[in-house]
């Protein structure tokens, strides 16, 4: 089962750098699999530390992926890193061992500490339609226009019907990045 998360990590300068993921949880073990090169892969390694932040706050999903990674934060408790503040709850993580892989390593991460910030009150369909075309987003240079237009079809009826001003505020971020991708694109 894969995780929609976000990640944060930061590297020997104290610079953080916040990332959408999807990550695996097997037993108590967490493993994150970031693409070769990513900062994500290169601020785990080289601190052996990163923070998953449960969210339902959509935007931030969206605004990792359109150019938006200014997002409040205050210090982890137990490792070196840094939590999301308008998170659910959050995990500390160290990093216990790697499999290699030219494209995607596996990180096995063990849980040092474990913080539910706020209860949880359930996803819309707005929420889930924002998270799946933020995944789109992700993957436009690997998708058809026309994969993308059906999807974003399909996902648009339950925004409309769901959304609230955090919805559609994330929702517009990745049109705008979805438009500019296209434009870019053509011949």
């Amino acid at each position: 089962m894969i995780f929609e998360t976000i990640v944060t990590t930061q590297n020997s300068s104290g610079e953080v750098h916040i990332a959408p993921m999807g990550i695996h949880k097997q037993d108590d073990l967490f493993i994150i699999l970031p693409f070769r090169p990513s900062t994500t892969l290169t601020n785990l390694l080289s601190t052996q530390t990163a923070i998953i932040n449960f969210s339902d706050d959509v935007r931030i999903f969206a605004g990792c992926l359109t150019g938006r990674r200014n997002w409040p934060l205050k210090m982890a408790e137990k490792v070196t890193g840094h939590v999301l503040e308008n998170t659910l709850a959050h995990s500390e993580v160290k990093l216990l061992r790697m499999e290699d892989d030219p494209v995607r390593p596996k990180l096995f991460c063990q849980t040092v500490h474990t913080v539910n910030h706020k209860p949880f009150t359930g996803f819309n369909r707005a929420q889930f339609a924002v998270l799946e075309a933020a995944i789109l987003v992700s993957r436009l240079d690997r998708l058809t226009p026309q994969k993308i237009k059906s999807e974003l079809d399909y996902l648009r009826i339950g925004l409309e019907k769901t959304a609230g001003p955090v919805e559609l505020e994330a929702w517009q971020w990745l049109m705008e990045a979805i438009a500019h991708y296209q434009q870019e694109s053509k011949p």
